[in-house]
């Protein structure tokens, strides 16, 4: 093929390479190139990103469920920044307790579309709290709540609205929170609608012993 030094071969076009050599030569290509490899196999985006908790009492009060929503959709947003994509899509849904069969049960979801792509925790927050406020009916014991973001995108393919954009300092102001909520253990900052005093605490009951990594833990023989 006229290719008789690997600086030749790394003028050769990806196209020429990949046919001739498969996927396999073109890596190679690439690592002579200084191009890590790694970057060549694609992360798939995830279709869409949730975030889903079981509440650990019935809750009764919309605001309670509000406050869960909030953060759920928080959560959502930062994953979507996190890896550089934007969802136009929004659903939020509710549950009661279906092993409860002495309680009313009561089970609805909604799909709201967003104007423009967006990964702000403000639109997001704002967009789920807008969704739980149509679902949600009064007398119902809830024992779970959610929030999924789809249509996800990534940057270079995020479509504008032509009549209503998002406010240009949103982004501004996300990497700003981000970057403040990563310097510390817990986050430091946030919306008005969530509990700043909540930590989530998961249930771990049934967690085995960690022998090799906490003193307190160690296996002790009597």
């Amino acid at each position: 093929m006229g290719i008789k030094t690997a600086y030749d071969f790394t003028l050769q076009s990806d196209y020429f390479v990949q046919k001739e050599m498969s996927i396999v030569g073109l890596r190679l290509k690439k690592q002579l190139e200084g191009i890590d490899m790694v970057e060549l196999e694609e992360t798939k985006r995830k279709k869409n990103i949730a975030t889903t908790r079981s509440f650990d009492k019935n809750v009764f009060e919309f605001d309670e469920i509000k406050e869960r929503v909030s953060t759920f959709a928080s959560r959502c947003a930062e994953k979507l920044r996190k890896e550089g994509s934007y969802c136009s899509e929004i659903i939020v849904f509710v549950n009661t307790n279906f092993f409860r069969e002495d309680l009313k049960q009561y089970s609805n979801s909604i799909k709201i579309k967003l104007s423009q792509p967006s990964n702000s925790t403000i639109t997001i927050c704002k967009t789920a709290i807008q969704g739980l406020s149509r679902i949600f009916l009064q007398g119902f014991a809830y024992k779970k709540a959610g929030v999924i973001v789809s249509g996800i995108s990534p940057e270079p393919f995020r479509q504008f609205s032509l009549f209503e954009n998002e406010d240009e300092r949103h982004e501004n102001l996300m990497k700003t929170i981000d970057f403040l909520n990563k310097s510390l253990p817990n986050p430091v900052i946030k919306l008005a609608s969530q509990d700043f005093g909540r930590r989530e605490k998961m249930k771990q009951e049934k967690l085995s012993p960690r022998y090799t990594t906490k003193w307190d833990e160690i296996l002790e023989i009597e």
